[in-house]
């Protein structure tokens, strides 16, 4: 009764911010059978503590274009849970960002990171500028104005940006710059995803896709399956997607579908040569809208448009681009497409219908975002002990840490559900351990 009532209390709170409630509806249902095994967490009033953030900043950038117009946009920063370490969260800039998006990517920020193991909270932030079709004096303005609004309220231990959708290695290093600045010091541990000639670590463009190939493997494993051979269908083909076709390449399996704004690319031969992997890497780059030019250059089929999803010549889903991708009618498809594994990458990337849906189907396994996805900000706080200890590790060693970090956060999901008898329910498994986490923190530091 009391994880209903919260949860409906926060529906009728937050009901004009749909994408935050979905995620907190997920966590605290999935994570019933250990609430209800505490009553102590009631009487602390512990859910909805956690369902508030700590702090959550809004503040305007005001920049110049190209043409001398001033420009208004609106930057966010959530400061949502520190009681395992600080805040630690990516930086969006897109169009339609607000107020739910922003606090739902924080409140999902806290458990993956609680996930990780590493001391790190749960932040988010970002801003409704667009960078795509900018000039590069256009973003060097907006970066500087948007960290003159937010270097107060950041640093190395107390909170620490990331890029994200629309924050690359361009963008931090304009909001890097600016924070030096403005601070007069090198805090070099307060930004991570820095390049490498200041501070940044190796593959953490290519860490997040690394991660999900590497949780994927563990699955396989599980089921007595190897990744060798399988066809992958990947939507998006951004950082994250460009690290899953790498790392899949590496192993011996294929994507064999990649889709964009503009609908989506079918190579019946795999995206895993060097000349086709280097190419998608280009284009991420200068052509964020546009997947066709890949069929283009390598002669396969392009279909306008359209998602793939339901086609019956793969073997395993990942989902790697936006929230929300994946309706109650793709998941559909998908379920009567035969498929065995449906694997998350990007956050919330499947709407809440859809996902009970595919949970409920006992012929596919669902492994959640939360999980697959914690290779990026695991490498940000790598980057961080790199920062701290003045190091630079090496590709492998990195990429060993990376690896063994989504063993044992596989290891720890399917833990937590048996010890409820969930039997092999990664989705709930890792809500259960990543709030548990939370939740001991947070209890053995008192109420406040």
């Amino acid at each position: 009764m009391y994880i209903d009532n919260e949860i409906e209390r926060i529906r009728q709170k937050y009901h004009n911010q749909p994408e935050f409630v979905q995620s907190i509806e997920e966590v605290f249902c999935s994570a019933k059978p250990l609430i209800e095994a505490h009553p102590e967490y009631q009487k602390a009033d512990l859910l909805h503590r956690m369902a508030e953030p700590e702090r959550m900043f809004r503040f305007r950038v005001v920049w110049t274009d190209d043409e001398g117009k001033v420009r208004t946009n609106v930057g966010y920063r959530c400061q949502f849970n520190g009681a395992i370490g600080p805040y630690k969260g990516g930086l969006r800039f897109q169009k339609n960002i607000n107020e739910s998006i922003i606090k739902f990517l924080a409140f999902e920020q806290t458990y993956k990171n609680a996930l990780t193991g590493l001391p790190i909270g749960g932040g988010k932030g970002g801003s409704d500028f667009d960078p795509a079709g900018r000039s590069e004096d256009e973003i060097m303005r907006f970066c500087q104005s948007f960290m003159t609004a937010l270097y107060r309220y950041i640093g190395p231990d107390i909170d620490v940006p990331a890029g994200d959708m629309g924050v690359g290695r361009k963008e931090i290093g304009y909001l890097f710059g600016q924070y030096r600045r403005l601070k007069g010091n090198f805090e070099n541990g307060v930004i991570t995803g820095k390049g490498l000639s200041y501070g940044g670590s190796l593959i953490r463009p290519e860490a997040t896709g690394y991660g999900a190939v590497y949780f994927l493997n563990e699955v396989l494993k599980h089921e007595n399956d190897k990744l060798e051979g399988k066809r992958i269908g990947v939507s998006g083909y951004g950082n994250v997607a460009w690290g899953i076709i790498k790392k899949a390449a590496e192993l011996g399996a294929k994507v064999t579908y990649m889709s964009g704004p503009d609908g989506y690319v079918h190579d019946e031969e795999g995206i895993c040569t060097k000349e086709k992997i280097d190419f998608v890497q280009e284009l991420r780059l200068t052509d964020p809208l546009h997947c066709k030019p890949y069929a283009d250059r390598f002669g396969c089929e392009f279909v306008p448009g359209k998602k793939f999803w339901g086609t019956k010549d793969v073997d395993i889903y990942m989902p790697a681009a936006v929230q929300n991708d994946v309706d109650e009618v793709s998941a559909q498809k998908i379920i009567d497409s035969g498929v065995k594994y449906y694997i998350e990458v990007a956050n919330m990337p499947t709407t809440a219908q859809a996902l009970e849906m595919l949970r409920g189907c006992k012929d596919i396994i669902v492994a959640p975002s939360k999980a697959v996805n914690a290779g990026g900000v695991g490498v940000s706080a790598l980057e961080m002990s790199q920062n701290s200890e003045r190091l630079s590790w090496s590709e492998e060693e990195v990429d060993e840490l990376l690896h063994l970090m989504m063993k044992n956060i596989h290891k720890n999901s399917m833990i937590a559900a048996s010890e409820f008898n969930l039997g092999y329910d990664l989705v709930a498994g890792a809500n259960i351990a990543g709030f548990k986490k939370v939740a001991e923190a947070m209890m053995e530091q008192g109420v406040f």
